[in-house]
């Protein structure tokens, strides 16, 4: 642009700030809409000056598609430090220029952080970034953003290798003003930490993904009244006192109320309950009047109260006084905060319940938000910020890890990130001198964290919410499944296509089956059906045995039961399996088990499977091979809603399940596996597998160390040893148990609810 002179500059236009994307966090641009664009007359790639409380720069990227016709301006946390603004408040943009600089120094702007080396790679990660002394940067990765403009991009095109976001202050800069960085610049790394004008250089609202609903909920609560009180004034309200967050560990509780005392300007003082635990009498409750104190004299404050369950337990429920008067004097202090006083208490736990009554009342803690286990936008998020530094490789999709990563929370995709890192310093061990010091610039050059070290990291990394019950997901597909076409194709409609394409339903207002009861012969491959369903539907996998939810403690086995469906509700979308059945929720009153808690433990699963709480995204798979053993009230619509017969495979699936077992077994040319399947009618996929193990041993007999293959006398002998465990008896019994299954759960599910003078009918016994 040419010099900028008073017909330019009075060229302004005044617009509201907006947060800009996570992934456009520290490049340095502003997303205006094209009207104040043309306004000032600049186009994409021109510098601006931004005015707010404090003067910046930025680059020009026209707005989002969403936000064309508002009057907003797109800024990045970094930027709203920089102009010391927030997010709903008002910025001065003018057109401007940057000059060449001769000379650039940074510092690092985080804690205990040293950093050393030459600027060559400061130079070319901030080639061409307007910059004013005082302002806070950051190294970009090399993540794309979405929408800019060739000759933009091609200013951010050499990013430096950091496998962490850095952030950085402009400690000084020559000339003053607005500067950018050229191939003539000197630029300076300081080593040391110096205090940036902010606390934003921690963590602003960039660095929390997945929770977009929340801070707003957490703005209205907290930033509002301490930024502008004087609204509370005007409108004759007390503002809230206090916000308790709450969810599984790792969810980002702490990371985001850090975030709004930055984003908020205001001092931050943190309480970690058993810290403030003192030896002494009264020793604790001093402790805590001091920091509400301390708020007081610093205001505008925010309290956090990391852990609140260890200081604030239910007084009904501990023994010891220290307890009890911590408590009551938490409630005095939350009482006695003045209404104007600009302090709001913020409160963090995984354990909600366990926190006393009285806290959680309007007037202490004004609103409790759940922060729960991010979905699969908020999870691509989350990676997003994780990854923000890392130089990932072409073949790393961000949006294929977020579908496959079920049930992480931020904690477990910031393990993952670090896993996938490690995996790539690995590939490059080799060629480290382990007795030099440095590493060679063309070593760090080459590094990249490839789609494969995600993969590998994966199998090490689970969801925190998941590692008492985690199942690892089944690596057998519906490749590996053979002759149970039926069952297979009610599976696949039942399980992977809601838990896969839920939007189908929503349109056509119709509910996924929640769950589907697996009953044949033994050996016929239910438990195998389970798996492969599982791993095709990119699910979580809990498989539980009954007996692990059994225990001789009374209201232990229900505690269990609801545990693990609190558990697949964290994380889902997720398939529960639960082999033989049977064993866990036998008819009541059949005199199957002790009855009493055979009939808690129902009472509980279908509380579970269908009561006030809803399953979302939760398939229950019970397998069983005695039917008729299983409560009838399960088998109604609504609990099991589709049960589904596991048979003998016929001809064609025989001879695939051979085809099967037989895949990686040498095979003589004599061998007809067709001829095979012939002969072995009514056999299970238990009993094929059986016919193969036995031919190998026959020919491990018949040629000792020197076997080849596995001819046809092989397969001919094991014939002799094997038989079919179904018998025509038993296939005939299960053919009667398919319609009486039915009839069985439509005539047991008015009991309790019969209209007075009608006859109640009684339940038979049966017996196994």
């Amino acid at each position: 642009m040419a010099d900028a002179s008073t017909s330019v500059t009075e060229r302004t236009s005044r617009l509201q700030v907006a947060a800009a994307r996570q992934e456009e966090s520290g490049h340095g641009i502003a997303r205006l809409p094209k009207t104040a664009m043309a306004a000032m007359g600049v186009t994409e790639g021109d510098v601006i000056e931004i005015e707010g409380k404090r003067i910046t720069a930025a680059r020009v990227v026209a707005a989002y598609p969403e936000d064309e016709g508002l009057q907003v301006i797109r800024l990045d946390g970094l930027q709203r430090a920089n102009a010391e603004v927030g997010s709903g408040e008002h910025v001065v943009i003018r057109p401007s220029q940057s000059r060449a600089a001769q000379r650039v120094v940074f510092a690092p702007a985080q804690k205990d952080m040293k950093l050393q080396g030459p600027g060559q790679a400061l130079k070319r990660n901030f080639f061409q970034r307007p910059l004013v002394a005082g302002d806070l940067v950051a190294t970009a990765g090399q993540q794309q953003v979405r929408d800019m403009p060739p000759q933009v991009a091609r200013m951010f095109n050499a990013p430096a290798y950091a496998l962490t976001q850095i952030r950085l202050s402009v400690v000084s800069t020559v000339p003053k003003g607005i500067v950018h960085i050229d191939e003539n610049t000197e630029v300076e790394l300081r080593e040391e930490f110096e205090e940036p004008r902010t606390s934003r250089a921690d963590v602003n609202y960039d660095d929390v993904g997945g929770m977009g609903d929340t801070i707003r909920q957490l703005r209205e609560m907290v930033e509002l009244p301490l930024r502008y009180p004087e609204l509370f004034t005007r409108l004759g309200v007390d503002p809230p006192r206090g916000v308790l967050l709450h969810g599984p560990p790792g969810t980002g509780k702490t990371r985001l109320a850090r975030a709004v005392a930055n984003e908020s300007e205001a001092n931050f003082l943190i309480i970690n309950g058993p810290e403030i635990v003192g030896s002494a009498y009264g020793e604790s409750e001093r402790r805590l009047r001091e920091v509400f104190e301390e708020a007081a004299k610093s205001a505008p404050s925010i309290i956090f109260i990391d852990e609140i369950d260890s200081i604030a337990p239910k007084r009904g429920e501990v023994h010891g006084e220290t307890e009890k008067r911590l408590v009551a004097q938490l409630l005095t202090l939350m009482d006695g905060l003045h209404v104007r006083s600009n302090i709001v208490v913020i409160a963090a736990t995984n354990r909600p319940d366990a926190i006393d009554e009285a806290l959680r009342r309007p007037g202490r803690f004004d609103r409790e938000i759940v922060i729960g286990v991010p979905d699969e936008k908020g999870r691509r998020e989350i990676l997003g910020i994780h990854t923000r530094g890392m130089p990932l490789a072409q073949g790393v999709d961000l949006d294929e890890l977020a579908r496959t990563t079920h049930g992480f929370v931020g904690a477990d995709i910031a393990a993952l990130a670090r896993e996938a890192a490690i995996e790539a310093v690995r590939r490059i061990m080799p060629q480290l001198d382990l007795e030099a010091q440095t590493i060679p610039p063309e070593v760090l050059e080459s590094l990249s964290v490839e789609r494969d070290d995600f993969l590998e990291a994966l199998k090490r990394v689970q969801p925190s919410a998941m590692r008492e019950v985690m199942v690892q997901v089944p690596n057998i597909g519906w490749a590996d499944v053979g002759g149970l076409g039926e069952a297979q194709e009610r599976l696949q409609e039942g399980v992977e296509l809601p838990l896969r394409n839920p939007e189908a339903f929503h349109r056509l207002g119709i509910r996924p089956a929640k769950g589907f009861l697996l009953y044949g012969p033994p050996g016929t491959g239910k438990t195998l059906l389970a798996k492969a369903v599982a791993k095709e539907a990119e699910a979580n996998f809990i498989s539980i045995k009954s007996s692990d939810l059994l225990s001789k403690w009374y209201g232990e086995s229900e505690q269990q039961i609801s545990k693990l469906f609190a558990r697949a509700r964290q994380v889902a979308p997720c398939v529960v399996f639960i082999d033989e059945i049977d064993s866990l929720v036998p008819a009541r009153g059949s005199g199957v088990g002790e009855p009493q808690v055979t009939a808690r433990v129902v009472n509980t699963i279908l509380a579970e499977m269908d009561g006030l709480e809803e399953l979302q995204s939760v398939v229950v798979i019970g397998a069983t091979n005695r039917p008729t053993l299983v409560d009838p009230a399960l088998l109604r619509p609504g609990r099991f809603d589709e049960l589904v017969y596991v048979g003998t495979p016929d001809l064609a699936g025989r001879e695939h399940i051979l085809r099967i077992h037989t895949a990686r077994m040498p095979l003589a040319g004599d061998v007809d596996l067709a001829a095979i399947a012939r002969e072995t009618e009514r056999f299970t996929g238990a009993d094929l597998e059986d016919v193969v193990r036995r031919a190998g041993l026959s020919a491990i007999r018949r040629m000792g160390r020197e076997v080849g293959a596995v001819s046809a006398v092989d397969f001919a002998e094991a014939m002799t040893d094997s038989r079919a465990t179904v018998t025509p008896e038993m296939e005939d019994e299960y053919a009667a148990m398919k319609g009486e299954l039915k009839r069985r759960a439509m005539e047991m599910a008015p009991i309790g609810f019969l209209a007075p003078g009608m006859v109640q009918p009684t339940r038979e016994k049966k017996h196994g």
